[in-house]
């Protein structure tokens, strides 16, 4: 199939080289030309503007963003939509807020575009291994492009959810998972590195993988990052980001009077690990000064 791929970042630059091995007719756009050039020196045809990469497409067209969520995904959409005609679809595969996904939907509805929403996980390792891919739209919308789609997935790693938002609102509760994860990860292993054995922490991840109930790939991930930095992590700083999906996950969760403690308080650690001094922290030492007389540190 033909398609354009606007945004060649960590993702759109695999997903490109994927779907072209596969056989499908990909061209690569992105806003700043060095990473055209550079993906077109591998075979992949390449645009320079939004009006040259939808003329080089046949009718109907198929134009996939993978450009950040929020204002950026909404003025490239914008841009594309000025060029497209009626039966013509775009589809986002960023982490946009399913809320926004709808609210798209019904606008490009209004222009006789189809818009589908497709919730992709795999990041760097997606070209190897394969995207998950979680899909939402309207069945006509997306049942013609299926072939992308399980170009893009490794075996049973395509879903197609449901109506609009039903991708981005599947794969936002996949990182909310995800975070919880990872904070089980990394606790645990902080218990293992703070006793009192010298325990070996990329071993234990490598032996976990096998026949144990936590067994998963970001385990395995967690042996190749002990391999590269060593047990002490050198190099690499406490401070995590989140990409908004922990936050609208937990945000879903209130609103659905779900309890999800675990994702909730993993999204927490996050914001405590970008603290330098935790205001808060200060506050509970001095009340616990005032009320028993525990000593605290100066600053």
């Amino acid at each position: 199939m033909d398609l354009v791929i606007v945004g060649l970042g960590r993702m759109g630059a695999n997903m490109c080289r994927r779907l072209h091995g596969a056989g499908h007719h990909v061209i690569a756009f992105n806003r700043s030309p060095e990473k055209t050039r550079e993906i077109m020196t591998e075979g992949i045809d390449g645009a320079f503007s939004p009006e040259e990469a939808v003329a080089m497409l046949p009718v109907p067209r198929i134009v996939w963003l993978m450009v950040p969520a929020g204002e950026a995904t909404e003025t490239t959409l914008d841009e594309f939509a000025a060029l497209l005609s009626p039966g013509d679809t775009i589809v986002d595969g960023g982490n946009s807020d399913f809320q926004d996904t709808k609210r798209r939907h019904a606008r490009m509805a209004e222009l006789g575009i189809r818009y589908v929403d497709a919730g992709i996980s795999g990041g760097v390792w997606g070209l190897q291994n394969g995207y998950g891919t979680m899909v939402g739209g309207d069945r006509d919308a997306v049942e013609p492009l299926e072939p992308i789609f399980l170009s893009l997935a490794p075996a049973d790693g395509y879903i197609h959810c449901g109506p609009s938002g039903a991708g981005h609102f599947t794969k936002m509760v996949h990182n909310g998972i995800e975070y919880g994860l990872m904070q089980a990860y990394a606790e645990g292993f902080e218990i293992l590195h703070a006793s009192e054995y010298p325990i070996d922490l990329a071993g234990v991840a490598k032996a976990w993988q096998h026949g144990t109930v936590i067994r998963s790939w970001l385990l395995e991930l967690a042996g190749l990052a002990f391999d590269q930095h060593g047990d002490e992590l050198t190099g690499i700083k406490g401070w995590v980001a989140d990409s908004g999906e922990g936050r609208w996950t937990v945000r879903e969760a209130i609103a659905l009077d779900v309890p999800a403690p675990v994702i909730t308080m993993s999204l927490l650690a996050r914001f405590a690990s970008r603290q330098d001094e935790s205001y808060s922290a200060k506050v509970t030492a001095a009340l616990r000064q005032q009320f028993g007389g525990h000593a605290v540190k100066s600053e």
